[in-house]
């Protein structure tokens, strides 16, 4: 097979590649391979899509000669100019960078970028993510805002915002941002376990309204997407620490034993993934390790164990 339809069918396989080492080192690894061959050539989207996401696996892993070769192809067919490859630039201007200095340089160049073209949001959205990288918490915060006024559309920015409200201990702010997002995508199933997981911490372990909001947020989430693991996780950790503290027949409205269901419900679900992934049957091999390892211990501390 041709290495761009093997590269496509891996993409394809793996929607998300940069999420895990695993998979951004296999596609560096095959970039000087791709790169090297008669498909590089070839001018088709497809093409194009593998030239990007082979620079960002390349820049993931280091490999900065792929990276800078693969930037040069795409510049020279789609122009440096174009805002999507200056972000890309700006990409490999950051990874490449050797100390702070040289990274608040590449920040002056989004900046002036910016100043004549306000409206190109991948520069802008550069510049975000390097203010937040380099502990400039509170302006990432203000040009996330100003990015959200002229489009209030973008759940990406409200997630981030969301991200960096919460590094700072807002939670009602991160919780309203992630709100919004849900306003843009109502079936995000992370995003009510995010919501969840928010809810959860700022009521401290002792807040009850919290707690039963953190309970109808992991109950969504894992209502949307069935084998949800932080959903479930979530769901157990929070009705087990509702169960904790309260020992009347209601809890926040809820009934006591509904919440005892969920939480019965939660360990089985919980119970099955984790046996699934540790024996690696097919189609269950895309949980995080740590994740799972965490899930087991939870569930391996009640009364149903993992089955090995």
């Amino acid at each position: 097979m041709a290495i761009l339809s093997t590269l496509l069918s891996y993409l394809s396989s793996h929607p998300s590649p940069l999420r895990l080492p695993q998979t951004s080192q296999y596609l560096s690894q095959q970039a000087p391979i791709f790169l090297s061959s008669s498909d590089s050539s070839k001018d088709t989207q497809e093409t194009w899509i593998v030239y990007e996401q082979l620079l960002l696996s390349c820049l993931r892993t280091g490999d900065d000669a792929s990276a800078k070769l693969c930037l040069e192809r795409l510049s020279d067919r789609f122009g440096r100019d174009s805002p999507r490859i200056s972000a890309l630039v700006g990409l490999y201007e950051e990874a490449a960078a050797k100390d702070v200095r040289e990274l608040e340089s590449v920040l002056k160049g989004y900046q002036d970028i910016l100043k004549e073209d306000p409206t190109n949001m991948p520069i802008e959205k550069r510049h975000i993510a390097l203010l937040a990288s380099l502990n400039r918490t509170e302006d990432a915060i203000k040009a996330l805002t100003a990015l959200l006024n002229h489009s209030p559309n973008d759940a990406e920015s409200w997630s981030q915002l969301s991200s960096l409200y919460y590094t700072q201990g807002m939670y009602p702010q991160a919780i309203f941002c992630l709100e919004e997002v849900l306003l843009i995508l109502p079936n995000a199933y992370n995003m009510f376990a995010r919501l969840g997981e928010i809810n959860y911490i700022s009521a401290q372990g002792t807040n009850m309204d919290g707690l039963i909001e953190s309970v109808k947020h992991f109950a969504r989430s894992v209502e949307l997407c069935e084998w949800y693991l932080r959903g479930w996780y979530g769901l157990k950790l929070v009705t087990g620490k509702i169960l904790e503290l309260n020992r009347a027949d209601k809890a926040g409205g809820i009934e006591r034993k509904k919440i005892e269901a969920l939480n019965e419900m939660a360990t089985k679900k919980l119970a099955e993934i984790v046996g699934k992934a540790n024996r690696r049957e097919r189609g269950w091999g895309g949980f995080d390790e740590a994740e799972v390892e965490a899930a087991k211990a939870l569930v391996d501390s009640s009364d149903v164990k993992t089955v090995r």
